[in-house]
């Protein structure tokens, strides 16, 4: 499709996956909302009760994923619930009470592909795998990994670009393509049956986001595909933030997020799922102006729940 010069448009033709009919991600800037990823039953949230069983408060784990659910119906952002879990079991108990509570999709995210696979396993046999996103397919991903993955019928993974000797904007698409004789990220997910596949431009520290949004653009204009990251993993280990009020913070962090959706971030990973009280008005409002500009420019949004209609 032939787009105009609008804000942060590209020029290969962009890619929308859907993963329910709501969550759909990819596209030029101002057809679709950014999708919006709060991470629960994170190590240390203050829900679990007993980091030993995994038991957690499921009053308060529902009270977030509600508030979360009804910020996302204001906003038109769309939402993916990121479910933690140290072990297969702690991770398929807390993946089906949240299934069982809203619609949205969910990242499978266990520390290893030994926790993961067998939540895989789990979710197809019990139907809920179209709702399940892998996270994720990464440097270290294995042949027993790919297999299984095909075996189960996973359809949406997330692809981390990144390896420790490709640290710059323009190496992310090296990993992906393939390097030195490794094969590519792109390649493993292929083989793996990934349909649906999000990739993660990896954040590590503060400074490190301005390199991911650049990859994100970057990557975007090479393959196409929806791109990302995670800019919490940072702004929450920022040493300095304890220097400044709690608003300042919110404001800083609010920052980093909008930084990516500048570079045609289709979803971001916010972190704790209690920050949706700011992320989501703030990113609807980014999402919004930029939809109105690229209407100028032939750039239409392709859902009537876009912030544009919502936000002002």
């Amino acid at each position: 499709m032939e787009v105009g010069e609008g804000l942060f448009t590209f020029k290969r033709e962009q890619e929308i996956v859907e993963i329910t009919p709501r969550v759909r991600l990819g596209g030029q800037p101002g057809e679709l909302p950014t999708v919006l990823i709060g991470t629960i039953f994170y190590s240390g949230h203050s829900i679990i009760k007993d980091p030993s069983t995994g038991e957690f408060d499921k009053g308060k784990a529902e009270g977030l994923i509600r508030r979360a659910v009804e910020l996302s119906e204001m906003t038109g952002n769309p939402q993916i619930l990121d479910v933690v879990g140290p072990t297969p079991e702690t991770l398929i108990e807390r993946i089906e009470f949240v299934a069982d509570i809203c619609d949205d999709p969910f990242l499978v995210d266990g520390p290893s592909a030994s926790v993961r696979i067998p939540v895989v396993k789990h979710l197809s046999e019990v139907g809920l795998l179209s709702r399940a996103i892998y996270n994720s397919i990464d440097e270290h991903t294995g042949d027993w990994e790919v297999h299984s993955l095909r075996m189960y019928g996973v359809k949406s993974a997330v692809l981390l670009a990144f390896n420790m000797r490709k640290v710059w904007p323009e190496d992310r698409i090296d990993v992906l393509k393939g390097f030195d004789g490794r094969k590519g990220l792109l390649q493993l997910a292929d083989e793996a049956g990934v349909e649906n596949k999000l990739i993660d431009t990896a954040v590590l520290d503060l400074a490190s986001i301005g390199l991911a949004a650049k990859a994100i653009h970057l990557c975007k204009e090479e393959f196409g595909l929806p791109c990302g990251c995670g800019p919490a993993n940072a702004s929450y280990t920022w040493r300095r933030r304890k220097a400044f009020s709690k608003q300042a913070f919110a404001v800083c962090d609010s920052a980093a997020d909008v930084t990516t959706q500048l570079q045609g971030a289709d979803f971001i990973l916010y972190g704790p799922i209690e920050e949706a009280e700011r992320v989501f008005p703030s990113c609807a409002l980014v999402d919004a102006l930029i939809a109105y500009t690229n209407r100028r420019y032939g750039i239409i949004p392709k859902t009537k729940d876009h912030p544009i209609n919502k936000i002002w």
